[in-house]
């Protein structure tokens, strides 16, 4: 007979230079009861995207758990993604609670906390559709005004086609590059998309 996991509180702080302290995120969870041991923390550096305390703690958490934050944002890089670990920690039967959002969140009441999840959820679905909506605006206002949509190509068409002529010929890409001047990664682009156009 299995034993039944009683849901514990964990406590997650992160902060996003090494310059920055976890001190008050710590701080405040401890006083929400979450014990030391139970805190998971990451200090990220600019170019490390890797967050092993996230990880570990998302291996260690189970149903019934609860994730404790100081504040939502410290779960992810944007709004977006905040929201789809919540959604996912959610099917995963793992509630998250906020300490200190202009309105706490906790997915796990059906009060306030939950109402302030919803509203976040909305929001954010809605910025994704303006963004959307905004860029399909501007693709048509730029191309009825016969504007190139999209980014600029980096090179002349005249080179691409030389580059295209050469590769007949049996030039090999090292030849191509020298006589052209294109680099070899945009050389590749540029004769693939000659195969499949």
């Amino acid at each position: 007979m299995t034993e039944q996991h009683i849901g514990m509180e964990l406590g997650y702080a992160r902060v996003s230079t090494t310059k920055q302290h976890l001190d008050r995120q710590i701080d405040a969870l401890e006083k929400a009861g979450v014990p030391p041991d139970r805190i998971y923390v990451d200090k990220k550096t600019g170019s490390n995207t890797d967050r092993d305390g996230l990880k570990k703690l998302l291996g260690y958490v189970r149903s019934g758990d609860t994730i404790v934050v100081y504040t939502l944002d410290r779960l992810g890089r944007n709004l977006r993604e905040v929201l789809n670990l919540v959604h996912d920690l959610n099917d995963r039967g793992v509630s998250v609670r906020s300490l200190a959002d202009p309105m706490p969140i906790d997915t796990n009441a059906t009060g306030m906390g939950r109402i302030a999840y919803l509203l976040l959820v909305m929001i954010a679905e809605m910025e994704r559709i303006f963004t959307a909506e905004r860029a399909a605006h501007a693709r048509a206002v730029a191309q009825a005004q016969g504007r190139q949509v999209g980014r600029p190509m980096a090179h002349k068409p005249e080179q691409i086609e030389f580059a295209r002529l050469l590769k007949k010929q049996g030039d090999s890409l090292g030849e191509i590059v020298k006589k052209t001047g294109i680099p070899k990664s945009s050389l590749r682009r540029y004769l693939t998309a000659e195969k499949t156009s």
